[in-house]
């Protein structure tokens, strides 16, 4: 197929010009905002990250707005999109930009990888969309698009595979384009080039796809399955006292959801009595208990199957570190996980038809 590298280049550029599809982050070459788009995007599906990424840029329209700005402010911007490492580590790595870039993108994937968070894929997209570099940008829709065009069959669940198609596309891409040609694969994958019925009859480099001319391009890529999630059950407390007020706690600052505020949650295990434990821990004498819902909340590599309770809490004792009695309202103001804001609408529910 390199033969044809020209004829390869110019149908997957002039294809990516004319069928587009309309996003926001298209209609600038800024580096900070392509960053932004990128971070969001990364496992997180095109049509939910639009309106948080007009959002984000509303309230950070600059590098030095994000990097001066209050992370429980940033964390509240980005709630919903989960994965919240990713927003830590874009004002991390945004902040070191401002302060040691004067508050521009390096345009060099030496200078742009040493910023916190930035990966070989965040890194070739902005330097090839922002600035026009002829850099690789490999993410999932590129490695099956190339996949299937040069007919590799190594397994992309290894890390190392990626190389191959790192080289690949540096191998092919357009030197005059490379923001039109590495969106272009994007694109393609993502719209044509699909996981399964890919449309091989929409394709516009169909002619030069080893996979389609051999029959049966749903055979690749080659992808090992994931070891299977570990599953943990947990009881979530909505503890309101007298006042009608909220207990909240927030979380540690490193590690999984780091700093959220989130709702007493304890792991059952045989013979305990949660809720015991709840009142105990956070010193409260427990006046009522009802049940409110159940509810799964899948992470990458763990699953929590939680199921939720209010307690109503009578005497109150002195509140552990990190924990702290809310209001409703200032508890809508807090930055809280995908599932602990699924638990406060039920939770305002059941409160509605008392």
């Amino acid at each position: 197929m390199y033969r044809y590298k020209k004829q390869f280049q110019k149908a997957l550029v002039e294809w990516f010009h004319r069928e587009k599809r309309d996003l926001p982050w298209r209609h600038t070459t800024d580096p900070y905002k392509i960053w932004v788009s990128e971070v969001m995007l990364q496992q997180t599906r095109v049509d939910t990250v639009i309106p948080y990424y007009e959002n984000f840029l509303e309230k950070f329209p600059t590098a030095e707005a994000l990097a001066n700005a209050d992370e429980a402010f940033l964390l509240k911007q980005w709630e919903g999109l989960g994965y919240y490492s990713r927003a830590r580590n874009l004002q991390a790595g945004v902040r070191e930009v401002v302060e040691n870039y004067g508050g521009i993108v390096p345009n060099t994937r030496e200078e742009i990888l040493t910023l916190k968070g930035v990966g070989p894929y965040t890194a070739g997209a902005i330097l090839s969309i922002a600035y026009g570099v002829p850099e690789h940008a490999v993410d999932g829709n590129v490695m099956r698009v190339l996949s299937r065009v040069l007919m590799i069959d190594e397994d992309i669940a290894i890390p190392k595979t990626k190389k191959t198609f790192e080289r690949a596309v540096m191998e092919l891409i357009d030197h005059d384009d490379p923001s039109g040609f590495n969106q272009g694969l994007m694109e393609l994958g993502a719209t044509v080039c699909t996981p399964t019925s890919p449309s091989c009859l929409l394709c516009p480099v169909r002619d030069y796809c080893t996979a389609f001319h051999e029959g049966d391009p749903e055979k690749l890529p080659i992808k090992t399955k994931k070891a299977k999630a570990k599953k943990v059950p947990y009881d979530v407390f909505i503890v309101e006292d007298m006042e009608g007020r909220i207990l909240m706690e927030q979380r540690p600052e490193k590690g999984l959801l780091a700093n959220m505020w989130q709702f007493p949650m304890v792991e059952v295990q045989k013979g305990v009595i949660t809720e015991s434990e709840v009142a105990k821990t956070y010193q409260f004498e427990l006046a009522g208990k009802e049940h409110l819902m159940p509810l799964k909340h899948v992470f990458t590599h763990l699953v929590w199957q939680m199921d939720g309770y209010v307690l109503r809490a009578g005497q109150l004792g002195t509140l552990p570190e990190r924990a702290k009695w809310f209001t409703l309202e200032e508890v809508e103001t807090l930055a809280l996980p995908v599932s602990m804001q699924k638990f406060l609408a039920q939770y305002r529910i059941e409160r509605q038809k008392l």
